[in-house]
């Protein structure tokens, strides 16, 4: 069992709060929120509560935001549900970024599949894509734009509302997935120029299996799930009611406390890049992504001569849990698509590895795994 866990960007803790929601949504007794008898009702007033608290911290009309089963289903249902509407209006072209999630690149490599025009935009080598690209290629045949929020592997933030008000001055619907910075961001959602917006539970201290899909008034969009009409008939299928009750828990306290979450891992952070230099060593490692435009608790460092697989095993082996890159690839023994996208040297698309902090981190557990890397590092490079 790992001691440390530096690995919050795959997964975060439960909170208290959150887990109370949780058994007590549980623990109420039968109730599907589609029944009209009263068992249904009280199922429903918790799904319609969680719904209004999500909205009024996300800037939106309860009325526009869609319960899903994750992330990844979030930004399914926004890209083929916009793009399949966009198609009857003789719109084919679908411009997203090279360096995004996989649950958004490979829906769009669907999409290629069925007739969509692909546009994948270049990412410089702190793994942000320009608004200029972005404006060369969106034109009056483009249906979806998808553009991440911040990357999960680097943090590099991406200019989304820039971009965004290209899409929209330009007939196109807008697509953000928000689920790496949800809980490091603040959102308006009825001044951004965002049609569409994907959450996900699990990353910012809630429960997993939950996400959230903001769909704007008067977006063009078909369901990815046929059944029921649950969720305004754009998402069949019967709601999670305790996951939802979290959620909502959990993101009250993220959006209280974000300051606080944001001194926080910045803290753990900058103790972890400093004393790497002064335990390994300033030359010894390498930090990927953008150095100042990016989210507070994520740190991508390239360790040259030392693979991404041994590192991540002896820190395992020690005590120390962190990653090669996104969770959804990790069991993959290819450089991440990401920093190949940047277009690193190989030495660092090899060595690289993903430290992410949050709740329960310390500045003693980023010293003391600097030193454990200090330790790894040494005994590797000499044998």
């Amino acid at each position: 069992m790992a001691s440390i866990y530096f690995d919050h960007a795959a997964t975060t803790p439960m909170i208290p709060e959150a887990a109370a929601a949780y058994a007590e949504a549980a623990g109420a007794g039968l109730g599907n929120p589609s029944s009209l008898h009263a068992f249904g009702r009280a199922a429903r007033s918790r799904v319609t509560a969680a719904r209004d608290a999500l909205a009024d911290l996300l800037g939106c009309s309860a009325a526009e935001l869609v319960f899903t089963g994750s992330g990844t289903e979030s930004d399914n249902a926004a890209l083929f549900g916009a793009a399949e509407a966009q198609r009857a209006r003789g719109r084919t072209g679908i411009v997203t970024t090279s360096v995004e999630h996989h649950a958004v690149l490979n829906a769009c490599l669907q999409l290629e599949k069925r007739g969509f025009r692909l546009t994948l935009l270049p990412a410089d080598e702190t793994g942000r894509v320009s608004a200029a690209d972005a404006s060369a290629a969106i034109d009056e045949t483009t249906a979806v734009v998808s553009v991440m929020a911040g990357n999960n592997e680097t943090g590099t933030l991406q200019p989304y509302a820039e971009i965004g008000d290209i899409a929209r001055e330009r007939g196109a619907v807008m697509h953000v997935d928000a689920v790496q910075a949800f809980g490091y961001e603040r959102w308006d959602l009825k001044r951004l120029p965002i049609d569409m917006l994907s959450l996900s539970a699990h990353k910012i201290n809630g429960p997993q299996g939950v996400g959230l899909l903001y769909v704007r008034r008067g977006t063009p969009f078909q369901p990815l799930l046929f059944g029921g009409t649950q969720e305004r008939a754009r998402r069949a299928g019967t709601e999670n009611v305790p996951g939802i009750a979290a959620f909502a828990e959990a993101a009250k306290i993220a959006f209280r406390d974000m300051d606080a979450r944001i001194r926080l891992v910045e803290d753990v952070r900058d103790a972890f890049l400093n004393a790497l230099r002064t335990d390994l060593g300033e030359e010894a490692f390498r930090l990927n992504g953008h150095a100042e435009l990016r989210l507070p608790h994520i740190a991508n460092l390239s360790f040259p001569g030392i693979t991404s697989e041994n590192m991540l095993m002896n820190l395992d082996l020690a005590g120390v849990a962190a990653s090669g890159g996104s969770a959804c690839t990790s069991g993959s023994l290819q450089p991440s698509h990401v920093l190949t996208a940047m277009r690193l040297p190989p030495e660092r698309l090899q060595s690289a590895v993903r430290f992410s902090f949050g709740m329960g981190n310390t500045r003693q557990e980023a010293e003391k795994t600097a030193k454990i890397i200090a330790t790894i590092s040494a005994r590797l490079r000499i044998s």
